[in-house]
């Protein structure tokens, strides 16, 4: 079983959630996991209610979305990967951080101490300025990995980077394998 996380990148959410369905049909077992505002909150991209029901109807599964529940998932319900996407940067800082404050950064947390192939789908407007050091930081760690990335509008979001949704599949089969998919920045 793999867990997918979803955070705040509101523009980005139906792209991630089109990923998953792809891993669904490639015959994936997925955990669904949101952070709180992601569970929580109505966007002008979506309704959480509609996302809600979407994710559950394509994983078949009740969605994780308190730090509580997400606890588990390590030692107790251990996944064989972790999918983070969209990755913002605030959970990115955290996760390079080690701060573990809401359910997406303790399921992370909780994956990792069991040395799992985490996968990070990053959308973040500031990739290439604050958070460079944490993509770095985390470039070194054991066991994450991230999709390859694009600067989505350098000319008017010129610290912006965001992953290939389509392709998390190849990402995570390379991660399962030991692998970080290249090249990394497309």
């Amino acid at each position: 079983m793999i867990g997918y996380a979803l955070c705040g990148s509101f523009c980005t959410i139906g792209r991630a959630v089109d990923a998953m369905e792809a891993l669904k049909a490639a015959g994936y077992d997925i955990q669904p996991i949101m952070s709180e505002h992601v569970y929580a909150l109505d966007t002008r991209f979506q309704k959480a209610k509609d996302l809600i029901e979407r994710v559950e109807a394509i994983t078949g599964r009740e969605i994780i979305h308190t730090i509580v529940d997400a606890e588990p998932l390590g030692p107790k319900m251990p996944l064989d990967a972790l999918i983070v996407a969209p990755c913002t940067g605030n959970t990115l800082a955290k996760i390079a951080s080690g701060i573990t404050d809401t359910s997406v950064t303790m399921a992370v947390k909780a994956h990792l101490r069991r040395d799992r192939p985490t996968v990070i789908a990053l959308a973040s407007n500031d990739s290439l300025s604050q958070n460079l050091q944490n993509i770095a930081t985390l470039l070194l760690r054991k066991e994450v990995y991230f999709v390859p990335m694009r600067q989505d509008d350098p000319v008017n979001k010129p610290h912006s980077l965001v992953a290939d949704f389509a392709a998390i599949p190849g990402a995570v089969t390379s991660a399962l394998e030991g692998r970080q998919e290249r090249p990394l920045f497309l």
